[in-house]
């Protein structure tokens, strides 16, 4: 066995309780516990076992030791603001396409967890730039990261209002997570190369439609699209089959479009006056819809 499959002083721990299925995100720590009301587990008796590994309490409830996965990470992570959800933060990472060596312009940090996922998707020859203007959001995502990632990571914090401008040029992405992005729109023409992909995640319909209305009328934006993405799980015993009761339905909008070229014909990305919705919407299958 590999010393890397081996748990290490030092690393995050996901417990997972083997009865209730209650979770706890831990730090491995020579000389401390994990205590619960169901007994306690010396850390020391974790580290330098394989992952994977049923650790008893000293009252014989049985926990399973896991390094998380980022989606368990962040939704257990320490958090001040509210999180964008694995499901979200997925939609975002494919749709938005966010990829190595990229330059991510990302407003604001908030917990971290969306910055967490850029960083892993730009690697370590990108760049994340996160605009936080409120210093105890910023520290505690930072305190985030690290513990995830370590201490090097490509990202700059840049304390300031980026209501008031974005300082990058030729950037690939700029994410945003924020009230009002759509007075955005134009420092991220400005900031963006061309190709790039503007995205923002916003938890309301009026707020979906202003940044939607904003990048449709602007020449340097087209293709704006906007959408939300459900997750229903299902519980599967036997011939038991059902969707769960509770589901991770409704959490934001995502409103994505790309930066080109102005068109002096037109505004980029609007049909022919000729051409119906009717001819277009037959040009492809409709996808199932339930």
């Amino acid at each position: 066995m590999g010393a890397e499959a081996l748990l290490r002083a030092g690393e995050v721990v996901l417990l997972v309780d083997l009865r209730r299925g209650k979770r706890h995100l831990i730090t491995l720590r020579l000389g401390q516990a994990f205590h619960s009301d169901r007994g306690f587990i010396p850390h020391d008796t974790l580290v330098g076992l394989p992952e994977g590994v049923v650790a008893v309490t000293t009252r014989g409830a049985r926990y399973l030791a896991l390094r998380p996965t980022l989606a368990e990470y962040v939704l257990e992570m320490p958090r001040g603001a509210q999180i964008i959800y694995p499901k979200d933060l997925a939609t975002i990472a494919l749709f938005a396409d966010i990829g190595p060596g990229q330059t991510v312009i990302e407003a604001g940090l908030g917990s971290g967890a969306l910055t967490l996922v850029l960083l892993r998707l730009v690697g370590p020859t990108g760049r994340v730039v996160s605009y936080e203007t409120r210093v105890e959001f910023a520290r505690r995502a930072h305190r985030n990261i690290e513990a995830r990632l370590g201490p090097d990571f490509p990202l700059t914090v840049r304390a300031q209002d980026v209501y008031l401008g974005i300082e990058e040029r030729e950037v690939d992405r700029v994410v945003l997570d924020l009230p009002e992005p759509w007075r955005l729109v134009e420092a991220a023409a400005v900031a963006l190369r061309a190709g790039g992909l503007f995205c923002a995640y916003v938890p309301t319909i009026p707020q979906a439609q202003r940044v939607h209305e904003a990048l449709s009328a602007h020449p340097a934006f087209a293709l704006a699209e906007t959408f939300e993405t459900l997750l229903r799980p299902w519980n599967i015993a036997g011939p038991s089959v059902r969707p769960a009761h509770r589901m991770v339905a409704h959490t934001g909008f995502l409103t994505l479009a790309r930066r080109v070229q102005p068109d002096a014909g037109g505004r980029p990305g609007t049909a022919p006056p000729d051409a119906s919705e009717d001819a277009d919407a037959t040009d492809r299958p409709d996808p199932e819809v339930a």
